[in-house]
């Protein structure tokens, strides 16, 4: 499920940090706290790494060893250290800013399809023995592993980075907040209130396996929101609009915050004019780019290979079968640069790849981790994804998007004679065995004769999402992605991803508004 709604994204949480075993709580931390951390990037080689974590070639190949040594088929190591930052404008004044560091060892050992798993805040050899011995009660027969030869994966980097976040001082950020305060203000006179959130953070990670590879990477990531707030003739009304990269400090521009408040003003003020359509059966054009959050939440995660292994998806009987138009082709990326879904490597040292879901109409691939790709005797697909190293990898989405197809934007609008065009959904629910969704459209239009007429809002879309994808009718050329701050929540997850897609038409979906 995607979550890009201001209140789900703690912004606001107080994060503790933990510092030599000592938790300290606190609105503002010093930037010199992270002074300390010696950095390395992913250029650099496996040697700083183990440094960084402060491990050695011997421990490691000690913890697998231990990790196996009940009869398990597999075994990883997967290190973290996470710097993360948030600073916050309210009411004209950045008033709030907090710091998070996040750092550990989490122990997988598979047997079969069955994980044991474990996780460590400290990376000494004890306490990551203890984690082993722990996670590996998964398996029952004793057993014992020779020594590995270190295979080192140097991967790519799809997310180089200019100015580390760790070397940007509050100060640096700060007047880009204010800009954004002073120009969503001076945007319109009815503007009453605005919040403007900063986010940014750097991940080093490890992963080590019983196959002796050893992968690297320095994760950073970026992210802003604007919110506007406007009041006219005693009607409220708010719109928020965010960007997310995976990025250094180079992020921070004036046109960044140029492009994020001209959109908010000009969003929240097209609202005083919606209205809601009336209810009932429709054709629907979704809009290219943001309208890719029903394509993640209503086909996406019916792709991912652990619904369909266990049969939880609609799509499980599904594959090599013809489940839309010929025009139709859906993929997921984990390569593309800068992304904020894109990886050098997923969480269990999988090289990622584009990933064509749907070619021609045609299911063609699931979205696999390793056990998955085990079970369908394919190779993983680098969408083993984890929220942190407290938590398993499990099958995820990265940036999942619809290729262009053979239409016009026009084309399609001029072919509804009365339905409407939506390109901004927020919160939705999804039924990932049935396929059924239910989204919550934020702005629209009412498609009246092929023409764009009055702007609606507030309305629910509702559907099935193997169904929508058979009713899905025409498809333009006009792909986007959307940059936004989206997270994907699974199983009490939550992992960055984006989405997008070209502006497309369902022949049917029920729209909820007012009856009559």
């Amino acid at each position: 499920m995607i979550n890009i709604n201001i209140n789900h994204m703690n912004l606001k949480r107080r994060e503790f940090i933990r510092l030599g075993g000592i938790t300290v709580a606190g609105s503002i931390i010093i930037p010199s706290v992270f002074q300390s951390c010696k950095g390395v990037s992913v250029s650099d080689n496996a040697g700083s790494y183990m440094d960084h974590f402060e491990v050695t070639p011997e421990q490691l190949q000690k913890v697998i060893s231990t990790a196996l040594e009940k009869g398990a088929d597999y075994a990883d190591l997967y290190f973290e250290h996470t710097l993360s930052n948030n600073c916050t404008l309210e009411d004209g004044k950045v008033n709030s800013a907090y710091s998070n560091i996040r750092f550990g060892v989490g122990i997988r050992v598979l047997k079969g399809d069955q994980t044991g798993y474990a996780y460590s805040e400290e990376v000494t050899l004890e306490a990551m023995l203890k984690a082993a011995r722990t996670a590996a009660n998964i398996a029952n027969s004793s057993s014992s592993a020779g020594p590995l030869n270190i295979n080192e994966f140097q991967p790519p980097n799809f997310y180089p980075v200019i100015n580390s976040w760790e070397n940007t001082s509050i100060k640096e950020k700060i007047p880009f907040l204010q800009r954004m305060n002073e120009k969503v203000f001076a945007g319109d006179k009815r503007v009453t209130k605005v919040n403007a959130y900063l986010i940014d953070s750097s991940s080093y990670i490890m992963v080590f396996n019983s196959e002796g590879k050893l992968a690297w990477d320095f994760r950073p990531m970026a992210v802003m929101v604007a919110v506007c707030i406007m009041e006219d003739q005693g009607k409220t009304e708010n719109f928020y609009v965010t960007r997310s990269f995976r990025t250094g400090s180079e992020f921070l521009t004036n046109d960044l915050v140029d492009e994020l408040s001209g959109e908010v003003v000009k969003r929240t003020a097209l609202l005083f004019d919606a209205t809601k359509p009336k209810a009932g059966e429709m054709e629907v054009v979704m809009g290219a780019g943001e309208s890719g959050i029903l394509l993640h939440e209503a086909m996406g995660h019916a792709f991912e290979a652990d619904f369909n292994r266990k049969n939880t998806s609609i799509f499980s009987d599904k594959m090599g079968k013809k489940i839309a138009e010929n025009f139709v082709n859906i993929a997921d990326d984990g390569t593309i640069p800068g992304n904020r879904g894109t990886l050098n490597f997923d969480d269990e040292g999988n090289a990622t790849e584009k990933t064509i879901l749907v070619k021609d109409g045609i299911l063609n691939s699931y979205l696999h981790d390793r056990i998955s790709a085990s079970h369908y005797k394919v190779k993983p697909t680098g969408n083993g994804r984890r929220q942190d190293f407290r938590n398993i990898p499990i099958p995820r989405m990265r940036c999942t998007y619809m290729e262009n197809g053979p239409h016009k934007r026009e084309e399609i609008i001029a072919s509804v004679k009365n339905g409407i065009y939506v390109d901004n959904f927020s919160n939705g629910q999804v039924n990932i065995g049935a396929g059924d969704f239910t989204f919550f459209v934020k702005f629209g239009y009412l498609i009246e004769n092929g023409k764009l007429t009055r702007p609606i809002k507030d309305i629910n879309i509702i559907g099935n999402g193997p169904q929508a994808l058979a009713d899905l009718v025409m498809v333009a050329d006009d792909k986007q992605l959307s940059n936004a701050g989206a997270t994907c929540g699974k199983e009490g997850q939550g992992v960055p991803a984006t989405f997008g897609m070209p502006t497309i038409k369902v022949k049917k979906l029920t729209v909820g508004g007012i009856n009559g």
